[in-house]
């Protein structure tokens, strides 16, 4: 098991824990700030699926002005753990 901390930018999170079996899977997703419902949506969406998927779906999201998202956080982190 992996566990990655990514501090987030651009975003009302701050960081981001993520845990990824070793078979590629995301197992675990973990926001700090930011909006606590939402946010523990996408964890239990994403939980299960291959890194990959998770990027090619979450990658390039926007909220509202910003250039970027938690989601797309979550997909930075996770290209970064590839």
């Amino acid at each position: 098991m992996k566990h990655i901390e990514y501090p987030t930018c651009g975003t009302c999170s701050k960081h981001i824990h993520i845990d990824v079996d070793d078979e590629g899977r995301v197992q675990q997703v973990q926001f700090v700030g930011g909006c606590n419902g939402n946010l523990q949506g996408i964890g239990a969406l994403v939980k299960g699926m291959p890194v990959a998927e998770v990027c090619q779906r979450l990658r390039g999201i926007r909220c509202g002005n910003k250039p970027t998202s938690c989601p797309d956080q979550l997909a930075q982190a996770l290209e970064q753990y590839k």
